[in-house]
């Protein structure tokens, strides 16, 4: 349930683990061995006692949010502030490119979509026209364009 709103995160900038199917025992272990925040709409989960004696740090998402106002609530109750984004995919490290790197494989568009989104989020552009794109976004667009997804990685894991 909570996959979209963990790429979200990610190009957020914020280091999100989601792992489809995991059992709630399972995800407990994990975030306490990674110190991790659990983000649920799962009531049950939070009656659990790591929760209950703050062990353990945790938000539960009201049911029925759509996945923008997931993101808002998250961002507001934990109090994140807009990062470097990571690759939407696994998390990695987003490796920046220079345009003229990525200009033969990197529709025209996406670099004016770029620059949109990054004068929305507020972060400050460098003098060099610095680009970060995600594997995520090649994986859906890449027939659409005609590029091997595999020629528009820039993530370090990926």
């Amino acid at each position: 349930m909570c996959a979209g709103l963990a790429r979200w995160l990610r190009v957020f900038g914020v280091d999100s683990s989601y792992q489809p199917g995991i059992k709630d025992a399972d995800l407990v272990h994990h975030a306490l061995r990674e110190h991790r925040v659990v983000v649920s709409a799962d009531g049950k989960l939070f009656e659990r006692r790591v929760f209950v004696t703050d062990e353990l740090a945790g938000l539960r998402l009201p049911v029925g949010l759509r996945l923008y106002d997931q993101l808002g609530y998250v961002v507001k109750g934990l109090g994140l502030h807009a990062d470097a984004a990571r690759c939407a995919l696994c998390n990695g490290e987003l490796l920046p490119v220079q345009r003229t790197e990525v200009a033969d494989v990197v529709p025209a568009r996406s670099f004016i979509v770029a620059r949109i989104a990054a004068t929305r989020i507020g972060r400050e552009r460098t003098g060099g026209g610095f680009a970060r794109f995600e594997r995520a976004f090649w994986g859906r667009n890449s027939a659409r364009h005609g590029i091997r997804a595999d020629e528009a990685r820039n993530c370090k894991p990926c």
